[in-house]
Protein backbone atom coordinates (compact mmCIF):
# COMPACT_ATOMS: atom_id res chain seq x y z
CA UNK A 1 0.00 0.00 0.00
CA UNK A 2 2.95 2.37 0.47
CA UNK A 3 4.24 1.99 -3.08
CA UNK A 4 4.63 5.27 -4.95
CA UNK A 5 2.49 5.85 -8.01
CA UNK A 6 5.31 5.01 -10.38
CA UNK A 7 5.42 1.43 -9.12
CA UNK A 8 1.77 1.00 -10.03
CA UNK A 9 2.12 1.99 -13.65
CA UNK A 10 1.91 -1.05 -15.88
CA UNK A 11 -0.28 -2.21 -18.72
CA UNK A 12 -3.92 -2.31 -17.62
CA UNK A 13 -6.91 -4.03 -19.19
CA UNK A 14 -9.14 -2.59 -21.86
CA UNK A 15 -12.45 -4.16 -22.69
CA UNK A 16 -14.58 -4.65 -25.78
CA UNK A 17 -18.29 -3.92 -25.43
CA UNK A 18 -19.24 -7.53 -24.72
CA UNK A 19 -16.41 -7.93 -22.23
CA UNK A 20 -17.50 -4.72 -20.50
CA UNK A 21 -21.01 -6.08 -20.02
CA UNK A 22 -19.47 -9.17 -18.42
CA UNK A 23 -17.44 -6.91 -16.14
CA UNK A 24 -20.56 -4.99 -15.17
CA UNK A 25 -22.28 -8.26 -14.29
CA UNK A 26 -19.26 -9.31 -12.23
CA UNK A 27 -19.20 -5.92 -10.53
CA UNK A 28 -22.88 -6.21 -9.66
CA UNK A 29 -22.35 -9.67 -8.16
CA UNK A 30 -19.68 -8.21 -5.86
CA UNK A 31 -21.82 -5.28 -4.72
CA UNK A 32 -23.47 -5.36 -1.29
CA UNK A 33 -26.50 -7.62 -0.95
CA UNK A 34 -29.81 -6.20 0.23
CA UNK A 35 -30.39 -7.58 3.72
CA UNK A 36 -32.92 -5.00 4.97
CA UNK A 37 -36.64 -5.62 5.30
CA UNK A 38 -37.53 -1.93 5.15
CA UNK A 39 -36.30 1.13 3.30
CA UNK A 40 -34.08 3.46 5.35
CA UNK A 41 -32.60 6.90 4.63
CA UNK A 42 -29.31 5.16 3.86
CA UNK A 43 -30.90 3.56 0.79
CA UNK A 44 -31.21 7.00 -0.81
CA UNK A 45 -27.73 8.22 0.04
CA UNK A 46 -25.77 6.95 -2.96
CA UNK A 47 -23.50 4.57 -1.01
CA UNK A 48 -23.39 0.81 -0.48
CA UNK A 49 -26.99 0.68 0.78
CA UNK A 50 -28.22 2.46 -2.35
CA UNK A 51 -26.29 0.08 -4.59
CA UNK A 52 -27.81 -2.92 -2.83
CA UNK A 53 -31.35 -1.55 -3.19
CA UNK A 54 -30.91 -0.70 -6.86
CA UNK A 55 -29.45 -4.09 -7.71
CA UNK A 56 -31.89 -6.23 -5.73
CA UNK A 57 -35.10 -4.39 -6.58
CA UNK A 58 -34.86 -2.22 -9.68
CA UNK A 59 -32.21 -3.86 -11.87
CA UNK A 60 -33.74 -7.27 -11.18
CA UNK A 61 -37.12 -6.02 -12.39
CA UNK A 62 -36.08 -3.81 -15.31
CA UNK A 63 -32.93 -5.51 -16.62
CA UNK A 64 -31.91 -4.50 -20.16
CA UNK A 65 -28.64 -3.55 -21.92
CA UNK A 66 -29.27 0.21 -21.73
CA UNK A 67 -29.83 0.01 -17.97
CA UNK A 68 -26.98 -2.35 -17.07
CA UNK A 69 -24.15 0.23 -16.98
CA UNK A 70 -26.04 2.03 -14.16
CA UNK A 71 -24.77 5.46 -15.15
CA UNK A 72 -26.48 8.71 -14.26
CA UNK A 73 -28.11 8.60 -17.68
CA UNK A 74 -28.77 6.06 -20.43
CA UNK A 75 -27.03 6.32 -23.80
CA UNK A 76 -29.46 5.34 -26.57
CA UNK A 77 -28.95 4.91 -30.32
CA UNK A 78 -31.77 6.11 -32.57
CA UNK A 79 -32.69 4.32 -35.82
CA UNK A 80 -30.92 7.16 -37.67
CA UNK A 81 -27.68 6.24 -35.90
CA UNK A 82 -27.67 9.41 -33.83
CA UNK A 83 -27.05 8.88 -30.13
CA UNK A 84 -28.87 10.61 -27.31
CA UNK A 85 -28.60 10.57 -23.53
CA UNK A 86 -31.67 10.35 -21.31
CA UNK A 87 -31.74 10.91 -17.56
CA UNK A 88 -34.29 11.21 -14.77
CA UNK A 89 -33.94 12.46 -11.21
CA UNK A 90 -35.98 13.37 -8.13
CA UNK A 91 -35.26 16.25 -5.74
CA UNK A 92 -36.30 16.21 -2.09
CA UNK A 93 -33.77 18.70 -0.67
CA UNK A 94 -34.63 20.31 2.64
CA UNK A 95 -34.75 23.29 3.08
CA UNK A 96 -36.20 24.23 -0.29
CA UNK A 97 -33.99 27.32 -0.35
CA UNK A 98 -30.36 27.43 0.74
CA UNK A 99 -27.41 29.79 0.22
CA UNK A 100 -26.58 29.73 -3.48
CA UNK A 101 -29.70 28.01 -4.77
CA UNK A 102 -33.09 26.38 -4.38
CA UNK A 103 -34.80 23.11 -5.24
CA UNK A 104 -35.88 24.68 -8.56
CA UNK A 105 -32.39 25.63 -9.75
CA UNK A 106 -30.98 22.37 -8.38
CA UNK A 107 -33.48 20.30 -10.35
CA UNK A 108 -32.44 21.89 -13.63
CA UNK A 109 -28.72 21.79 -12.89
CA UNK A 110 -28.78 18.18 -11.68
CA UNK A 111 -30.56 17.00 -14.81
CA UNK A 112 -28.29 18.95 -17.15
CA UNK A 113 -25.23 17.58 -15.39
CA UNK A 114 -26.34 13.96 -15.66
CA UNK A 115 -26.70 14.43 -19.41
CA UNK A 116 -23.41 16.28 -19.76
CA UNK A 117 -21.53 13.52 -17.92
CA UNK A 118 -22.79 11.10 -20.56
CA UNK A 119 -21.25 13.36 -23.20
CA UNK A 120 -24.54 14.89 -24.35
CA UNK A 121 -25.44 18.52 -24.89
CA UNK A 122 -28.55 19.03 -22.69
CA UNK A 123 -31.53 20.25 -24.69
CA UNK A 124 -34.91 19.33 -23.16
CA UNK A 125 -36.29 18.80 -19.67
CA UNK A 126 -39.63 17.62 -18.33
CA UNK A 127 -40.66 18.38 -14.76
CA UNK A 128 -43.24 16.94 -12.38
CA UNK A 129 -44.27 18.63 -9.12
CA UNK A 130 -45.70 16.81 -6.11
CA UNK A 131 -47.25 19.54 -3.94
CA UNK A 132 -48.46 19.20 -0.40
CA UNK A 133 -51.87 20.64 0.36
CA UNK A 134 -51.38 24.09 1.92
CA UNK A 135 -48.10 24.90 0.14
CA UNK A 136 -47.89 28.64 -0.55
CA UNK A 137 -48.55 29.77 -4.12
CA UNK A 138 -46.11 32.68 -3.73
CA UNK A 139 -43.31 30.32 -2.72
CA UNK A 140 -44.19 27.96 -5.57
CA UNK A 141 -43.94 30.85 -8.05
CA UNK A 142 -40.50 31.75 -6.70
CA UNK A 143 -39.24 28.19 -7.09
CA UNK A 144 -40.66 27.94 -10.62
CA UNK A 145 -38.99 31.26 -11.46
CA UNK A 146 -35.68 29.87 -10.20
CA UNK A 147 -36.17 26.86 -12.44
CA UNK A 148 -36.99 29.00 -15.46
CA UNK A 149 -33.92 31.18 -14.91
CA UNK A 150 -31.66 28.15 -14.48
CA UNK A 151 -33.02 26.56 -17.67
CA UNK A 152 -32.53 29.76 -19.66
CA UNK A 153 -28.95 30.11 -18.41
CA UNK A 154 -28.22 26.45 -19.20
CA UNK A 155 -29.74 26.70 -22.69
CA UNK A 156 -32.39 24.03 -22.16
CA UNK A 157 -36.14 24.11 -22.64
CA UNK A 158 -38.70 22.78 -20.16
CA UNK A 159 -41.07 21.17 -22.64
CA UNK A 160 -43.59 19.12 -20.64
CA UNK A 161 -44.56 18.22 -17.09
CA UNK A 162 -47.13 17.17 -14.54
CA UNK A 163 -48.57 18.36 -11.22
CA UNK A 164 -49.97 16.31 -8.36
CA UNK A 165 -51.31 17.46 -4.97
CA UNK A 166 -51.26 15.21 -1.90
CA UNK A 167 -52.81 15.72 1.57
CA UNK A 168 -51.09 17.71 4.29
CA UNK A 169 -48.15 15.87 5.78
CA UNK A 170 -47.62 13.60 2.79
CA UNK A 171 -44.88 15.47 0.88
CA UNK A 172 -42.95 17.79 3.22
CA UNK A 173 -43.98 20.78 1.11
CA UNK A 174 -42.71 20.04 -2.37
CA UNK A 175 -40.95 17.28 -4.30
CA UNK A 176 -39.69 17.72 -7.88
CA UNK A 177 -38.97 15.04 -10.48
CA UNK A 178 -37.24 15.82 -13.76
CA UNK A 179 -36.24 13.99 -16.91
CA UNK A 180 -33.88 15.28 -19.55
CA UNK A 181 -32.59 14.47 -23.01
CA UNK A 182 -29.69 15.66 -25.12
CA UNK A 183 -27.78 14.72 -28.26
CA UNK A 184 -24.30 13.20 -28.03
CA UNK A 185 -21.92 14.67 -30.63
CA UNK A 186 -20.64 12.20 -33.22
CA UNK A 187 -17.45 10.42 -32.25
CA UNK A 188 -17.76 11.15 -28.52
CA UNK A 189 -17.64 8.09 -26.26
CA UNK A 190 -17.21 8.17 -22.49
CA UNK A 191 -17.01 4.89 -20.59
CA UNK A 192 -15.13 3.12 -17.80
CA UNK A 193 -14.10 0.63 -20.50
CA UNK A 194 -11.78 3.22 -22.04
CA UNK A 195 -9.93 4.06 -18.82
CA UNK A 196 -6.23 3.07 -18.86
CA UNK A 197 -3.43 2.86 -16.34
CA UNK A 198 -1.58 6.18 -16.23
CA UNK A 199 -4.65 8.31 -17.03
CA UNK A 200 -4.95 11.44 -14.92
CA UNK A 201 -7.84 12.32 -12.63
CA UNK A 202 -9.02 15.93 -12.74
CA UNK A 203 -11.41 17.64 -10.31
CA UNK A 204 -13.04 20.88 -11.47
CA UNK A 205 -13.02 22.66 -8.12
CA UNK A 206 -13.33 22.57 -4.31
CA UNK A 207 -15.21 19.70 -2.68
CA UNK A 208 -18.24 19.70 -0.43
CA UNK A 209 -19.75 23.15 -0.90
CA UNK A 210 -23.30 22.06 -1.67
CA UNK A 211 -23.67 19.48 1.06
CA UNK A 212 -22.32 21.76 3.77
CA UNK A 213 -24.38 24.74 2.57
CA UNK A 214 -27.59 22.72 2.85
CA UNK A 215 -26.68 21.25 6.22
CA UNK A 216 -25.93 24.64 7.75
CA UNK A 217 -29.06 26.17 6.20
CA UNK A 218 -31.21 23.74 8.18
CA UNK A 219 -30.24 25.57 11.35
CA UNK A 220 -29.92 22.38 13.40
CA UNK A 221 -26.20 22.89 14.01
CA UNK A 222 -24.59 25.56 16.14
CA UNK A 223 -22.25 26.47 13.30
CA UNK A 224 -22.16 29.75 11.38
CA UNK A 225 -20.14 29.83 8.18
CA UNK A 226 -20.37 31.61 4.86
CA UNK A 227 -20.77 28.56 2.62
CA UNK A 228 -22.79 28.69 -0.59
CA UNK A 229 -23.93 25.80 -2.73
CA UNK A 230 -21.96 25.28 -5.94
CA UNK A 231 -25.09 24.24 -7.88
CA UNK A 232 -24.54 24.98 -11.59
CA UNK A 233 -24.90 23.47 -15.04
CA UNK A 234 -21.58 21.89 -16.00
CA UNK A 235 -22.30 21.49 -19.72
CA UNK A 236 -20.18 24.51 -20.78
CA UNK A 237 -17.27 23.14 -18.76
CA UNK A 238 -17.63 19.71 -20.38
CA UNK A 239 -17.59 21.20 -23.87
CA UNK A 240 -14.40 23.16 -23.12
CA UNK A 241 -12.77 20.04 -21.71
CA UNK A 242 -13.75 17.85 -24.65
CA UNK A 243 -12.47 20.41 -27.15
CA UNK A 244 -9.10 20.66 -25.40
CA UNK A 245 -8.78 17.00 -24.40
CA UNK A 246 -10.77 14.82 -26.82
CA UNK A 247 -9.14 11.75 -25.26
CA UNK A 248 -11.17 12.30 -22.10
CA UNK A 249 -12.21 8.80 -21.03
CA UNK A 250 -14.89 9.26 -18.38
CA UNK A 251 -16.87 11.97 -16.55
CA UNK A 252 -19.03 12.07 -13.45
CA UNK A 253 -20.44 14.87 -11.32
CA UNK A 254 -19.61 14.27 -7.67
CA UNK A 255 -23.06 14.56 -6.08
CA UNK A 256 -24.32 12.17 -3.37
CA UNK A 257 -21.37 10.56 -1.64
CA UNK A 258 -18.94 13.12 -3.04
CA UNK A 259 -15.61 12.55 -4.77
CA UNK A 260 -14.83 9.47 -2.67
CA UNK A 261 -17.93 7.60 -3.79
CA UNK A 262 -17.57 8.62 -7.44
CA UNK A 263 -13.99 7.36 -7.54
CA UNK A 264 -15.04 4.06 -5.96
CA UNK A 265 -17.74 3.59 -8.60
CA UNK A 266 -15.14 4.20 -11.30
CA UNK A 267 -12.59 1.81 -9.79
CA UNK A 268 -15.12 -0.99 -9.46
CA UNK A 269 -16.48 -0.46 -12.97
CA UNK A 270 -13.13 -0.39 -14.79
CA UNK A 271 -11.30 -2.94 -12.64
CA UNK A 272 -8.35 -0.62 -11.99
CA UNK A 273 -7.33 1.48 -9.00
CA UNK A 274 -7.61 5.21 -8.36
CA UNK A 275 -4.71 6.84 -6.53
CA UNK A 276 -5.62 10.27 -5.09
CA UNK A 277 -3.22 12.81 -3.65
CA UNK A 278 -4.61 14.43 -0.49
CA UNK A 279 -2.42 17.51 -0.87
CA UNK A 280 -3.91 18.23 -4.31
CA UNK A 281 -7.59 17.81 -3.41
CA UNK A 282 -9.13 21.30 -3.37
CA UNK A 283 -11.36 22.18 -0.43
CA UNK A 284 -12.04 25.65 0.96
CA UNK A 285 -10.86 26.39 4.51
CA UNK A 286 -14.46 27.20 5.51
CA UNK A 287 -15.86 23.89 4.26
CA UNK A 288 -12.91 21.99 5.71
CA UNK A 289 -13.40 23.67 9.09
CA UNK A 290 -17.13 22.88 9.15
CA UNK A 291 -16.43 19.26 8.19
CA UNK A 292 -13.86 18.94 10.97
CA UNK A 293 -16.35 20.26 13.53
CA UNK A 294 -18.91 17.68 12.36
CA UNK A 295 -16.43 14.82 12.02
CA UNK A 296 -17.14 14.45 8.29
CA UNK A 297 -14.54 13.80 5.57
CA UNK A 298 -14.93 16.37 2.72
CA UNK A 299 -14.25 13.52 0.27
CA UNK A 300 -17.77 12.24 0.97
CA UNK A 301 -19.66 15.56 0.97
CA UNK A 302 -21.87 16.26 -2.04
CA UNK A 303 -21.24 18.80 -4.76
CA UNK A 304 -23.72 20.01 -7.38
CA UNK A 305 -21.34 21.94 -9.59
CA UNK A 306 -18.14 19.89 -9.72
CA UNK A 307 -17.04 17.11 -12.05
CA UNK A 308 -14.43 14.37 -11.92
CA UNK A 309 -12.74 13.65 -15.25
CA UNK A 310 -10.34 10.90 -16.33
CA UNK A 311 -8.12 12.19 -19.13
CA UNK A 312 -5.33 10.62 -21.18
CA UNK A 313 -1.99 11.69 -19.64
CA UNK A 314 -0.75 13.44 -22.77
CA UNK A 315 -3.83 15.70 -22.76
CA UNK A 316 -4.18 16.27 -19.01
CA UNK A 317 -2.41 19.64 -18.99
CA UNK A 318 -4.54 20.95 -21.86
CA UNK A 319 -7.68 19.63 -20.20
CA UNK A 320 -6.78 21.25 -16.89
CA UNK A 321 -6.08 24.57 -18.59
CA UNK A 322 -9.45 24.39 -20.35
CA UNK A 323 -11.27 23.79 -17.05
CA UNK A 324 -9.43 26.68 -15.40
CA UNK A 325 -10.37 29.02 -18.26
CA UNK A 326 -14.03 28.94 -17.15
CA UNK A 327 -15.32 30.47 -13.90
CA UNK A 328 -16.81 27.11 -12.86
CA UNK A 329 -13.40 25.45 -13.13
CA UNK A 330 -11.11 28.25 -11.97
CA UNK A 331 -9.81 26.12 -9.08
CA UNK A 332 -9.60 22.85 -11.01
CA UNK A 333 -6.75 20.51 -10.08
CA UNK A 334 -5.11 17.28 -11.14
CA UNK A 335 -5.81 15.16 -8.07
CA UNK A 336 -4.67 11.66 -8.95
CA UNK A 337 -4.15 8.95 -11.52
CA UNK A 338 -5.32 5.51 -12.58
CA UNK A 339 -3.15 2.62 -11.36
CA UNK A 340 -3.08 -1.11 -11.97
CA UNK A 341 -2.87 -2.16 -8.33
CA UNK A 342 -4.66 -2.38 -6.01
CA UNK A 343 -7.47 -3.02 -8.50
CA UNK A 344 -11.04 -1.88 -7.89
CA UNK A 345 -9.83 0.24 -4.97
CA UNK A 346 -9.37 3.93 -4.19
CA UNK A 347 -6.18 4.81 -2.32
CA UNK A 348 -5.40 8.22 -0.84
CA UNK A 349 -1.79 9.32 -0.48
CA UNK A 350 -1.92 11.37 2.72
CA UNK A 351 -0.11 14.56 3.58
CA UNK A 352 2.13 12.57 5.92
CA UNK A 353 3.43 10.38 3.11
CA UNK A 354 1.40 7.29 3.95
CA UNK A 355 -1.65 5.84 2.24
CA UNK A 356 -5.15 4.83 3.29
CA UNK A 357 -8.11 3.18 1.60
CA UNK A 358 -11.02 5.42 0.63
CA UNK A 359 -13.97 3.04 0.86
CA UNK A 360 -17.54 3.63 -0.23
CA UNK A 361 -19.78 4.54 2.71
CA UNK A 362 -22.90 2.53 3.52
CA UNK A 363 -24.98 5.71 3.61
CA UNK A 364 -24.53 9.47 3.45
CA UNK A 365 -23.88 11.46 6.65
CA UNK A 366 -25.87 14.31 5.09
CA UNK A 367 -29.34 13.06 4.03
CA UNK A 368 -31.71 14.99 1.75
CA UNK A 369 -29.15 17.34 0.27
CA UNK A 370 -30.51 16.97 -3.29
Amino acid sequence: MSNPAGEYLSSGPRFAEGEMIERIESFRRRRPRLLDDQVTLAHGAGGKASAALVDAVFVEAFRNPALEPLGDGAVLTLPSGERIAMSTDAFVVQPLRFPGGSIGALAVHGTCNDLAMAGAVPSWISVAFVLEEGFGIAELKEIVADMAAAAAHAGVQIVTGDTKVVPRGAADGLFVTTSGAGVIPAGRALSPASVRVGDKVLLSGPMGEHGMAVMLARGDLAIEADIRSDTASLSPLVELLMAAAPATRWLRDATRGGVGTVCNELAQACGLGVLLDEARLPVSPTVNGACEMLGIDPLYVANEGKLVAVVAPEQADDGLAALRSHPLGAQAAEVGEIVAEPGETVVLRTGFGGTRIVDMLVGDPLPRIC
